[in-house]
């Protein structure tokens, strides 16, 4: 069987994930620097871009359509998806916890950078394990054990998702400046910075 949709535009994604995390990385270590304004700036737009693509977006489809069909056809992954829904469930409140710990290392000073920082570390391990699991666990039993009619259901949901940092879809509306901030600011490998 060809490659289904929907696990092409998860690899994608994830792929633009680890870039955005990359890059998330690579800036802290850089720290502010002389531009302040700028470096609190494109880490805002790049915690935001989590926030309103892979929380928002892409998570709830894997929650709601593909991991209940996946668990339904192959009991033998129970326990990775209940894994999995309880990661979604605590990277939402995560990358929103990152966002207020970043107002503090802005509008406070040195003293909230480290907090900051350790939080992100450990936001990044556990976002990475996570995506590793779903590609090592979900993907080949979705591959074994769904039906062409499943998978007509969950890629036509997972083909309305356009993440523009995928390199496949322009960025459009009020994400349209969000992303070419990032893609202007963030150091590589997503951005140009």
């Amino acid at each position: 069987m060809s490659m289904p949709t929907t696990l092409r535009v998860i690899r994608e994604e994830h792929r633009a994930l680890k870039a955005i995390l990359q890059s998330l990385h690579l800036l802290i270590q850089q720290g502010p620097g002389e531009n302040e304004t700028s470096f609190f700036r494109s880490l805002r737009a790049m915690l935001f871009y989590i926030d309103r693509y892979p929380e928002r977006l892409h998570h709830p489809k894997e929650t709601e359509l593909l991991f209940p069909k996946v668990r339904e056809k192959d009991t033998g992954v129970a326990e990775a998806v209940s894994e999995l829904d309880h990661d979604h469930e605590a990277s939402e409140l995560a990358v929103r916890q990152l966002q207020l710990q970043l107002l503090g290392w802005e509008f406070l000073g040195e003293s909230e950078r480290l907090g900051f920082v350790t939080a992100f570390e450990n936001y990044k391990r556990a976002y990475l394990a996570h995506m590793e699991l779903e590609e090592s666990a979900i993907f080949p039993s979705a591959l074994q054990h769904l039906s062409t009619e499943d998978w007509v259901e969950i890629d036509a949901a997972f083909t309305s998702n356009r993440d523009p940092l995928t390199g496949h879809h322009p960025a459009e509306g009020v994400f349209a400046e969000l992303f070419s901030r990032i893609v202007r600011e963030a150091p590589q490998p997503i951005g140009l910075g």
